[in-house]
């Protein structure tokens, strides 16, 4: 039996419905004996078995892709992982990507976003199909949603997502605050959202590193680090504040600082404790950040003169 002819323009149809290349896509078609449809499962069954073998593989490469609805009222971040940088930076993966964020923007979870179509097949059956394409394990590694009166976004070269939610629109905000996630990687929105047992714990471990820290800066005669009392707002009751107060008025005291000019010195001191006893609010909670365009404000602070309000926000990133 004579081998099926196939024409240039049959392996590009082909080559544009799955993106493989082009001697797969012929090859392909050969096998299926010009089939289309069959063709496509050729690929596809392709992919299967390069997915069987490489399902071990660690895909933490790859890009991340937002994608806001038109009125900025919902947004979707995800990260389509894969195993090198060299795949993760390709144009064809970069629009693949996109492809899947367009169609992730329709759905509330990734379990339902892998379930939907994708040119006849589902968004996992494309992945399957897109791992023979390129040869290396293809993955949705995130999936973030957020509903919001505004939705604001950034995306930082391809490798870190943001979303944040607003409680009016105001663009520039909106994408100040966006930056603010993706650099700073806040994992709490405030300090109100801890959990006691969690700051507990955070604060017992950090305490014993400094001291830890301490025992070898005194044998070297290096100035010893500050061990905090606290780590987060959610300590400094008013009765904690009183005490720093009234500690803070002994050392004036000691000093030898007149009293009457202790009400302009005491506020610099207690900013000051709390800056040293607030650190886990600092590293996590978005609203209590010092924001990264003016670090003399926190971000609270900064949204507050724009006369909007952080609803939530989401955070996507390779590995």
């Amino acid at each position: 039996m004579s081998e099926v002819k196939i024409s240039a323009a049959q392996v590009n149809e082909l080559r544009k419905a799955t993106g493989a290349g082009m001697m797969d896509c012929k090859k392909a078609l050969v096998e299926a004996g010009g089939d289309f449809d069959k063709a496509i499962d050729v690929l596809r069954k392709k992919g299967q078995k390069v997915a069987e073998k490489r399902a071990d593989r660690d895909s933490s490469e790859g890009a991340a892709a937002v994608r806001i609805n038109a009125d900025n009222t919902v947004g979707v971040a995800i990260v389509l992982g894969c195993e090198t940088d060299f795949v993760g930076k390709n144009e064809s993966f970069l629009a693949l990507a996109g492809q899947f964020a367009d169609i992730a923007l329709n759905f509330d979870n990734k379990e339902d976003f892998l379930a939907a179509d994708f040119g006849g097949m589902t968004v996992a059956e494309k992945l399957v199909e897109q791992t023979g394409v390129v040869g290396e394990k293809l993955e949705i590694n995130a999936f973030e949603r957020l509903e919001a009166p505004y939705v604001g976004s950034y995306v930082h070269i391809n490798k870190i997502g943001a979303l944040v939610g607003l409680s009016e629109k105001e663009e520039t905000v909106g994408k100040d605050v966006a930056m603010q996630v993706a650099s700073m990687g806040a994992t709490s929105l405030s300090y109100k959202d801890f959990d006691p047992a969690f700051v507990a714990s955070e604060t017992e471990a950090r305490i014993a590193v400094i001291e830890k820290d301490n025992i070898e800066l005194g044998r070297l005669g290096k100035t010893l680090k500050n061990v905090p009392q606290y780590i987060s707002m959610s300590q400094l009751t008013p009765e904690v504040i009183t005490q720093a107060e009234e500690a803070a008025k002994a050392e004036l005291k000691a000093e030898g600082k007149p009293e009457q000019i202790w009400d302009k010195i005491l506020p610099g001191k207690m900013d000051r404790f709390i800056s040293d006893n607030t650190t886990l609010d600092q590293e996590q909670c978005l609203l209590d950040q010092r924001f990264i365009k003016d670090e003399k404000v926190t971000v609270e602070a900064y949204v507050a003169t724009k006369n909007v309000t952080v609803t939530d926000f989401k955070r996507v990133s390779l590995g």
